[in-house]
């Protein structure tokens, strides 16, 4: 008879004095109590973890850096598999290729790449794990240029199920394991399997142009109609966001990122920076890694009650849409409340719907509907108000990006993943037959498999 495994790495459990720390995610709504949280330091944990999980018959979830918005990495009693602490980074000047552990979060992947002269397109915020945000596709302000982070990736290291209580590590890239490569494009975190290490081809970067421009509320509708028939049109090595605040707070922000000059971004900029009267404006050329900071909010990586949906944008806005946004601002639930739009297209739509598992290649904008409150009882007016906005914008959008999940979509599985869904579930019956990977949102598993 096979000896049980045993759990490895930094165990956690209610009675260890950090255990508060250690179940806490970033998202304070809707808290979990696992009853043991393993912080592996390397693959054998990992395989550990799941054989034990398995053998145990306990549930489990996979957590890397804790950003979950619906807070599917944690659960009540079971195990949470962490891989935090795994995030080394190997660079190969010569492939320009970088191996990254998938622990490793934003800021450090940002930081290490670039003391070599080097970066991936990725999201914004510093303590966003790399790997949840590239099974997910991956947008951020280098996507225009670059493509989404998965389109940069090479190969995966995961661990998966194996028979009826095992668990093995196999690597799957364009030639190995290329169905599941394929998924693991956009076809959201903890569906497959443990992802341990991510490699990617990197990009030379050096000084970058940043811009920001501000206009007041009265100018909402010329502003944001300016910025949307702009932004996914303009020169591709150009990515840009816009920002739509709370009445209270009364602003509208158009910031960006360009790989080239200040004076040739100042041109490209003349449609936005022409529109209503902005109360400021500047633009500047600075080192890449001082524009990574620059777009790192510090509110983002600070665990907070939070509510946050979203949608992607096929067509420009018609006015009605844009009426409708202004009125939910106006009426927001406190003032952190905001609509935020990243412009597309470019690299991202140069690929086709089917040839990755994200699917919403020709969207012009991805938007993300944002809440936050300081005390649990304004729960329910702020979760109410995010479902409102998203159900009124619903005639002029189409999905959800998978990074954004919402428990209150009907229809989750559409929204993610549009007509790759078929495929996606093919992948899911061959690589996880048994659904040993499941959580409120996963992908269920094609039944020809069992």
């Amino acid at each position: 008879m096979l000896k049980k495994v045993k759990l490895t790495g930094r165990i956690v459990t209610p009675k260890d004095p950090d255990y508060e720390q250690a179940r806490t995610n970033n998202n304070l709504n809707d808290p979990k109590f696992p009853s043991i949280i393993v912080f592996c330091q390397n693959t054998k944990d990992v395989i550990h973890a799941l054989r034990w999980a398995r053998e145990n018959n306990e549930p489990f979830r996979i957590r890397s850096e804790r950003h979950n918005y619906e807070n599917y990495s944690l659960l009540n009693e079971g195990l949470v598999i962490d891989v935090s602490e795994m995030n080394d980074i190997t660079i190969n000047q010569k492939d320009m290729t970088a191996r990254i552990e998938a622990g490793a979060n934003l800021g450090k992947v940002y930081r290490v790449l670039w003391e070599n002269g080097f970066t991936i397109p990725a999201g914004t915020e510093g303590s966003v794990g790399v790997v949840g945000l590239t099974l997910g596709g991956g947008i951020g302000m280098l996507s225009r240029p670059f493509g989404l982070t998965c389109d940069n990736l090479l190969e995966l290291e995961i661990v998966v199920a194996s028979g009826h209580e095992g668990a093995e590590v196999i690597q799957a890239d364009k030639q190995r394991n290329s169905d599941l490569f394929w998924a693991s494009c956009g076809g959201g975190g903890g569906n497959f399997g443990i992802v341990t290490a991510l490699t990617f081809k990197l990009h030379p970067i050096s000084n970058v142009s940043i811009f920001s421009i501000t206009w007041e509320w009265e100018d909402f509708e010329r502003a944001f109609d300016a910025w949307q028939k702009w932004a996914p049109y303009t020169d591709e090595r150009l990515t840009s966001q816009i920002e739509l605040k709370s009445k209270e707070v009364g602003e509208i922000v158009a910031q960006g990122e360009f790989i080239g000059t200040a004076s040739e971004l100042k041109k490209l900029l003349r449609p936005i920076r022409k529109t209503g009267s902005p109360t400021n404006i500047w633009i500047k050329e600075v080192p890449y890694i001082k524009a990574v900071e620059f777009f790192d909010l510090p509110s983002g990586n600070k665990p907070a009650f939070r509510k946050r949906s979203g949608s992607f944008i096929e067509r420009p806005f018609p006015h009605a849409a844009i009426v409708q946004m202004k009125e939910f601002l106006s009426n927001a639930p406190n003032r952190d409340t905001s609509i935020w739009q990243q412009s597309l297209r470019g690299e991202v739509s140069q690929i086709a719907s089917s040839r990755t598992a994200y699917y919403y290649r020709n969207a012009l904008i991805a938007q993300e509907y944002i809440t936050s409150w300081k005390k649990p009882k304004e729960e329910e007016k702020n979760i109410q108000w995010v479902e409102n906005l998203r159900r009124a914008l619903s005639p002029f959008t189409t999905g959800d990006y998978v990074n954004f999940p919402d428990r209150f979509i009907k229809d989750w599985p559409t929204a993610y993943y549009g007509r790759n869904l078929r495929m996606l579930r093919e992948v899911k019956g061959k690589y996880d037959p048994f659904n040993v990977f499941h959580f409120p949102q996963s992908i269920p598993p094609n039944k020809k498999w069992l």
